[in-house]
């Protein structure tokens, strides 16, 4: 009498107890407890046929271990599917059980469930192997190259042993086969995120931003997971020749946002606008009467343009040169030159400050047809911006 059977009741006549026990078919799922572990199989008893049965240890889960104590203990209930049968005594035979298979077909199923509702799945990266990423959900997945990430990548070693999200893409149980798409999922949370900072930032505020690539042509700056440009005219009030001279990868600057395009994922930015402009307080650096050093930029045939502060020029008219009269401002200056120059007028508004060189030089003796001369002298067609009195300076005055 086998254990099971001694377990039949008084009022049970063994008759009714054997007609009452369980058959077993192979496929069938049964539910056996656990009477032993041993070293490489486990040993249950299958409730309600009074047989035994034996899970061997790579049946036991999906999860491969050689501590089977850790996955079982005695008297725990598991739920099995029968894979054969152990000898031929079909009333005392043993059979061969399977808890992994049973576990993996759950599994399957659930998996097919989140694949059909679009769902996430998280899983350790167990595995690098040729053409991409091994994965454990449970069951054995597959990332192929292209899908471990949205850019390339030369090494995979550095994500074995990360726990990543994944998109199921492709799922065939009967073969075994789970694909999954780390990248489906990066490239939808930065889409995610693109979408909203078009939706949070606004045309004419200033927000801070980390500079991500420099070109030739300006400064891409990172906002949040969305690149906007800063050209490079917009990067400072004075001349930039390369973005890479004024600005560094991975630095902290203060952006204006020009203009917001989703339509074309376009964020057109100005660091310079942020700044205070060369003009600003120029009543202060400059005030009329002062006297400063300056280097002169561009001659031209009414007078030379001296560069004071970065990005603030003044006119020295031919006429507030030099003393004697002169034909083209080329005669006494060069470009580069460095020059004193002493402040006649500040106009903020126009930026415009008219300058004078021969103010701060000892004025000769003048000869009566010099100053004749000097006050028929005709002004150029071409306009400076300045007024009459700017521009002939002490050629009005008579000599005290």
């Amino acid at each position: 009498m086998t254990e099971f059977e001694g377990q039949v009741t008084g009022t049970e006549t063994m008759e009714e107890a054997l007609n009452s026990v369980q058959e077993i078919h192979i496929g069938d799922i049964v539910k056996g407890e656990v009477l032993a572990i041993e070293d490489k199989q486990v040993v249950v008893g299958i409730l309600g046929a009074g047989l035994e049965g034996v899970i061997p240890a790579k049946e036991l889960s999906t999860t491969h271990t050689d501590d089977l104590e850790s996955l079982v203990k005695v008297g725990d209930e598991l739920d099995l599917v029968v894979i054969s049968t152990i000898g031929k005594d079909k009333e005392n035979g043993s059979y061969l059980l399977s808890k992994r298979r049973l576990d993996a077909k759950k599994l399957w199923e659930e998996i097919e469930g989140k694949f059909a509702a679009g769902e996430i799945v998280e899983a350790p990266v167990t595995g690098v192997v040729k053409g991409g990423l091994v994965a454990d959900l449970g069951i054995r997945a597959f990332i192929p190259a292209s899908m471990v990430d949205d850019h390339f990548v030369n090494d995979f070693s550095k994500y074995k042993g990360q726990t990543l999200r994944f998109k199921i893409v492709e799922i065939e149980p009967s073969e075994n086969r789970l694909i999954l798409s780390h990248k489906a999922v990066v490239e939808e949370e930065k889409q995610k995120q693109k979408e909203a900072v078009f939706a949070s930032i606004k045309e004419g505020e200033q927000i801070e931003g980390t500079v991500a690539r420099l070109t030739s042509f300006g400064a891409f700056i990172d906002l949040g997971g969305v690149d906007g440009l800063v050209h490079v005219s917009e990067i400072s009030h004075t001349h930039v020749a390369k973005p890479s001279d004024v600005l560094k990868v991975g630095e902290k600057v203060n952006v204006l946002v020009l203009s917001v395009d989703p339509a074309t994922d376009r964020i057109s930015l100005s660091i310079k606008d942020t700044l205070p402009g060369p003009w600003d307080g120029i009543e202060d650096k400059a005030p009329v009467g002062s006297v400063l050093t300056g280097t002169v930029k561009r001659l031209t045939s009414f007078g030379a343009f001296v560069e004071l502060f970065p990005g603030v020029e003044g006119l020295v008219h031919i006429s507030q040169i030099a003393h004697k009269h002169i034909a083209t401002p080329h005669e006494v200056l060069s470009e580069g030159d460095e020059v004193k120059v002493k402040v006649l007028e500040v106009n903020p508004e126009n930026q415009r400050i008219a300058l004078s060189i021969k103010a701060l030089e000892e004025k000769p003796a003048a000869k009566v047809e010099e100053v004749v001369e000097e006050e028929n002298y005709e002004l150029p067609e071409e306009s400076t911006g300045f007024t009459m009195g700017d521009i002939l300076g002490d050629a009005l005055k008579t000599e005290e």
